[in-house]
Parts: structure tokens; sequence; C-alpha cells
């Protein structure tokens, strides 16, 4: 028997004493970080956000096994924001699908959650109308036509089935007394809301794909509600993926239980909890990028270096070498190794020591 076979379904139960301290800590985070970050000039807040998103869009879908290019969901958000930054690339539409449905969820968390507005999301997540190579519904609740709703794994023959969905035929009743029990004002409170929206949602498993990116995203939006701003500044996809296995089966017994779902919610808190620490990292970095662009403001620089630069604050993925700056760049290997020297030259790149063929060059400590 699957949890919304049980009787009293939906009404879920917890044992409010037992998350009352952890929802107190959660929440109490929550206002500090709000907080420190408020005190920040605008540009630094931009950028914070800019990352904070960036991370949530590609861990959402990575959960689900789909690795997005960082630098166009970077580069989607960045345009949508109007946030001014540098490098800026061409955006696939399926980057720009995931981006548009969690803005429109994070920056518009006052709306109302309606059908139009899930199907919306779900359109834009599958702009093709396929999901890998098979064709699926968009846009539209499941059928029937294609069976049960399961979630499986294991070989062809050896197949174990974690979860079954409700039947298609209830999804209109199903969706309809979620929808108004989001909306409607409640006394639980924000966050545990969030929590139950999450399981609600991929309980119901709505559509033929993209359940757990839009269950996550319903849960940004109410999260968003509950910190009373519509500037994100942790990622709590970038925490469950860290923690996929747990949350993946956590999911399970859950579906598999009773409606007391305690545990599920004092996991949700928990996790919450560890993606406000490690907000505390984002936030470095943002400080750090802030004061080498200080130190970069008495040097000289043209334009294609200001690029690299921005690339290796963000992140370098692998070492920076003349050819690797020509390509992305754009320009030629003399050029590239002329722009290299010159920040080599001003105290900005310092070479690295290696066995390689290639010299490898890496920023040099603010002084």
């Amino acid at each position: 028997m699957y949890i919304y076979q049980q009787p009293g379904w939906p009404h879920f139960q917890w044992d409010h004493d037992k998350l009352m301290n952890l929802l107190a800590a959660v929440r109490h985070k929550q206002g500090k970080l709000i907080g420190q970050l408020s005190s920040l000039g605008f540009s630094l807040q931009a950028e914070a956000m800019l990352q904070t998103l960036t991370l949530d869009v590609l861990k959402s879908s990575e959960i689900e096994g789909e690795i997005l290019n960082a630098e166009q969901v970077r580069s989607s958000i960045a345009r949508r924001l109007g946030v001014e930054t540098f490098g800026l690339v061409p955006v696939d539409r399926d980057v720009e699908g995931v981006v548009e449905m969690m803005l429109d969820a994070t920056q518009n968390a006052d709306k109302a959650l309606t059908k139009d507005r899930l199907f919306n999301w779900h359109a834009a997540l599958f702009p093709t109308g396929r999901s890998g190579l098979y064709k699926i519904i968009v846009a539209d609740w499941r059928t029937a036509d294609s069976g049960p709703m399961q979630v499986v794994s294991g070989a062809m023959g050896k197949e174990r089935v974690h979860f079954q969905a409700p039947d298609a035929t209830t999804l209109d009743a199903e969706m309809e007394v979620f929808v108004n029990w989001f909306n409607t004002q409640t006394p639980i409170d924000p966050v545990i809301k969030a929590a139950i929206a999450h399981l609600w949602f991929v309980t119901i498993h709505p559509f033929a794909d993209g359940n757990g990116r839009i269950g996550r995203t319903i849960a940004d939006l109410q999260l968003t509600r509950a910190d009373g701003s519509s500037q994100r500044f942790y990622s709590m996809s970038a925490q469950i993926r860290k923690e996929r296995n747990t949350y993946y089966e956590l999911l399970e017994k859950t579906q598999k239980g009773d409606l007391n779902i305690t545990n599920w919610l004092d996991w949700f808190l928990s996790c919450l909890d560890r993606a406000l620490s490690a907000t505390e990292d984002i936030l470095a970095g943002v400080l750090k990028k802030a004061q080498y662009w200080e130190w970069f403001s008495t040097k000289t620089i043209n334009e294609r270096q200001r690029l690299i630069l921005n690339k290796l604050l963000d992140g370098f993925d692998g070492k920076l070498t003349s050819s690797k700056w020509a390509k992305i760049a754009k320009c030629s290997q003399d050029t590239a190794l002329r722009d290299i020297q010159n920040l080599v030259e001003q105290g900005i790149l310092v070479k690295e020591e290696s066995g390689g063929r290639s010299t490898n060059y890496a920023l040099e400590a603010i002084p």
C-alpha cells in the first residue's frame, strides 16, 4: 500500500515537538543570511544571486542525470536578471526552458500556482515534445495509454518497482486538491509547507516526465515565500544532489509508509540547514571576486583579459594554457601569449610548475 492509498490521504501528520528545535535553527539561519546579504552592495548581491541560481538549475537537472552547460545556464540567468557580467554565450532552447521555469518560480513567488502555470513549466522543460528519444505528452497530465507510472530500477527482466503513482484517471482531482492547498494560507510554517509540497507533488507524479525538477521548483517557490524575498542566496537542489541517495531512499520509504511524515520533514529541514551553511562558501567566493576586481582596477586590462580573468574567478575547468586562452578569447596563439605575458608582468598571473609540455598559469594571490 502506498501513502496515497491510506485512509485520510492527503491529511499528513507529523511530530511537531520533534521538529521544533530544528525548524527554529533553520529559520534563524535564514534570517541571519538575509541580514548579512542585505548589507552587501547591489553588485555583490546580484553576483551571489547569479551564482546561486546557476547552481540550483544545474544541480536540479543533475539529480535526474541530465548535465546542462554551466556557461549557458549562467548566461541565460544573467540576461534575464539584467546582471552585467562577462563572457555571455549563446544558449540552447532546452537550457532557456529550465531557467525560465526556475526564474518564474522564484521571481514571481507571490503569484498563485495554477494548472496552466504548471503546464507552462512542463512545456519549457520539454520544448521539443520529447524526453530523450521518446515523444511524451507535454503541458498536460500523463494518461493511462502508456500504462502505470512506475519508478523502476534494475536490468530488463529483473526490474524493481520502487513506486507506482496514482492512476492517471485521478490526476485532475488529485492536482486540484494539491493546488488549492498550496495557494491557501495555512497555520503550517512556510518551510514545513515547502517540504510537504515537494513530497505531495512527486507522489502524485502528474507528468510523463520532469516531476522531480518541477517538484523541487515548487519547493523553491515556497521557500522564496518563506524568506519573504525573491533574492536567492542558497540552493536546496545543490544540497539534495550531494545527498541524492538518501533523498531517493527516504522518498521511497515515505511513499510506502503511512501518513506520518515526520522522518521526511526531519530530513528536509536538516538538508535545508546544510544548504544554508554551504552558502557561506558562495559568499566567500563572491567577496573574493570583488576584492580581485578592486585590485584589477589599478591595472591595465583589455577585454580579452577581462573575459579570462572572470572565468578564472568563477572556477576555471582545468589548467589555463595559452591554447585554451586563444580558444576561449577567439584570438590567435600569438595574441594569447602577449595577453598572458602582459598579465604576468603586471603580477596578476603566475607561471605554475608542471611536468607537461604546456606552461600553465594561475591567478596570483591578492597582495
